[in-house]
């Protein structure tokens, strides 16, 4: 299903869900939430498939909503991830490459979220623009402190 297509409310509610999974969306009110699923995508992957490469630009933001995939980094296998598990959220705020890629270990159903969608709501919306920029920086002081310990 593309971005921005018509959908139910009980799929609306749904990735409403999915995104609260992210911590970058967890904390953000009901009405923001609507928003930002309001213009997600779904998509799907067979098993072996290639959903994001290693140094590519990367330009979504996903959370997988059924199956199983790999992260892999330099060639070798960091973490993997399962339904409700995301990636990619940084993308939605810079133009740099991906720093990982992510191969489907099942077939996949992920939610998407564009970064120019992701850009017209929060220039539509400058208290969610803040109240993400408020996480990113926790996430980055948290970061920080993982990697002085």
């Amino acid at each position: 299903m593309p971005p921005g297509a018509r959908i139910s409310a009980e799929e609306r509610a749904r990735r409403e869900l999915a995104l609260t999974e992210a911590p970058l969306f967890a904390n953000l009110p009901k009405r923001h939430l609507r928003s930002i699923a309001k213009v997600t995508g779904v998509r799907e992957y067979e098993k072996g498939a290639s959903v994001i490469r290693e140094g590519d630009p990367g330009s979504a933001f996903y959370v997988l909503l059924d199956g199983r995939a790999r992260v892999v980094r330099g060639g070798r296998t960091v973490t993997h991830l399962s339904a409700g598990d995301f990636f990619g959220e940084i993308s939605l705020l810079d133009a740099g490459s991906r720093t990982a890629s992510v191969l489907a270990e099942s077939p996949l159903r992920c939610l998407t979220l564009d970064k120019k969608d992701f850009a017209k709501i929060l220039a539509s919306e400058p208290v969610l623009a803040t109240r993400v920029l408020r996480e990113l920086a926790a996430r980055l002081r948290r970061s920080e402190r993982s990697a002085l310990s």
